[in-house]
């Protein structure tokens, strides 16, 4: 199965690009002031601010009557012809981040046939994280009658030899410019030999590759989502909507059936994993050593390593013969016990000062959890499924994916 594809890609052909692109919809979702400022960036130019609801505008939003306007903005572009459409390619991204990294990645469409988000997936794309049902209802409403998408899905590849993407031949530019607010650079150029391109993505479903990186082929994992979890979600309940009345000859090519991506090897240099804490507030915390220590498969010679924090103080529990996500999964389920029995609310915490400070507050307590290091990723979700919700984050809010390239969906 040819499962990342070139597509053709829609590139804003605008004055002032930089005014274009914005960060995921799903960034800064506390912080409505960090999208007032970008609106105020972006002005009266085209911008795919005009294209998205920023989830920190929802509370105050009509999303029906926003939609609407979504729809029509979609419409305009399109016939304004502010688009250069560069037909059957790949877009070679090289997106330089604040603290002067570069992350490579290459932007194409990911067939939806091989992605399937439930728990129990074995398909060749599947969720890295737990995907929340109700939350893909109102995704595919807007898909099914939008004109266009946008990516911020990210798919990882395992690449040991760092080789695929970089060894990829750039031809010509179709950008370069300064994202706004702290977003870093982004140049992209298109591939040239389309063929090698397929070719090595191919080349990661070979029987015998899989077998050295995985010791299987069975049921391979071949792309992992990095980003975007529930976008590509709702974008694979709209396919199954819409490939119900179309006849078979008609599926393999329907614009419905693939999401435009990019697709980044999880072991670049720029890709890197920061554990999500967990926190209690407003509990009793004088039994959450205790409690935790006869719920959790303690294990002294154990290669997981945790820390619990209350304001009394903090102490190291090792574990063993777990994965990384059904550590995660094990200690949620020891907070959601533990909050059923004594009270609070649980929050996800990033930075282990951050976590400390609160856990070590009066009628609070907490799990610092321990780093995932990227070689477990891909094994992990082949053992043990998706990762629970709130597993880890991938870099930092302004280094998530912006919205830039667009694809025709109708």
């Amino acid at each position: 199965m040819n499962i990342f594809r070139p597509a053709d890609i829609l590139v804003p052909n605008v004055k002032a690009i930089e005014k274009w692109s914005v960060v995921a919809c799903d960034q800064y979702t506390s912080d409505p002031g960090y999208w007032k400022e970008s609106n105020e960036i972006a002005g009266d130019e085209p911008s795919a601010l005009r294209m998205i609801i920023p989830e920190a505008e929802l509370p105050f939003k009509d999303v029906a009557a926003e939609s609407e306007k979504i729809y029509a903005v979609m419409a305009d572009y399109l016939s304004e012809g502010i688009f250069n459409e560069y037909k059957n390619s790949y877009i070679i991204v090289e997106r330089t981040l604040a603290d002067g990294t570069v992350r490579e990645g290459i932007v194409g469409m990911v067939d939806l046939e091989a992605y399937e988000w439930t728990d129990d997936s074995d398909s060749p794309v599947r969720a890295t994280e737990h995907t929340v049902e109700d939350r893909l209802p109102p995704r595919v409403r807007v898909r099914e009658r939008a004109l266009l998408e946008m990516p911020h899905i990210m798919l990882f590849i395992e690449d040991l030899s760092d080789a695929l993407i970089k060894s990829a031949e750039k031809g010509d530019k179709v950008y370069d410019f300064e994202l706004m607010q702290g977003g870093g650079h982004i140049r992209g150029w298109l591939a040239k030999d389309i063929g090698a391109v397929a070719d090595s993505f191919e080349g990661l479903s070979d029987a015998s590759v899989l077998k050295e990186k995985y010791g299987t082929a069975v049921n391979p994992i071949i792309f992992a989502m990095g980003d975007g979890n529930h976008s590509i979600a709702a974008a694979k309940n709209y396919w199954n909507n819409v490939k119900q009345s179309l006849p078979t000859e008609m599926q393999d090519k329907h614009p419905a059936r693939f999401a435009l991506a990019e697709t980044v090897n999880i072991h670049d240099e720029a890709i890197v994993f920061e554990p999500i804490h967990k926190v209690i507030f407003e509990t009793d915390s004088e039994s959450f050593f205790a409690e935790a220590e006869a719920f959790l498969p303690v294990d002294e010679d154990g290669n997981r390593e945790i820390t619990l924090i209350t304001e009394s103080g903090n102490k190291t529990l090792r574990m063993s013969g777990l994965t990384m996500g059904e550590l995660i999964g094990k200690c949620e389920d020891f907070c959601v016990s533990y909050t059923k029995v004594h009270g609070g609310y649980i929050d996800y915490i990033h930075g282990d000062g951050e976590c400390i400070g609160f856990a070590s507050r009066k009628s609070c307590a907490g799990i610092l959890m321990p780093k995932i290091e990227k070689s477990e990723l891909f094994r992990s979700v082949i053992e043990s499924g998706p990762f629970p919700k709130k597993s880890f984050s991938i870099g930092h809010a302004h280094d998530k994916r912006y919205y830039l390239e667009c694809r025709k969906i109708k």
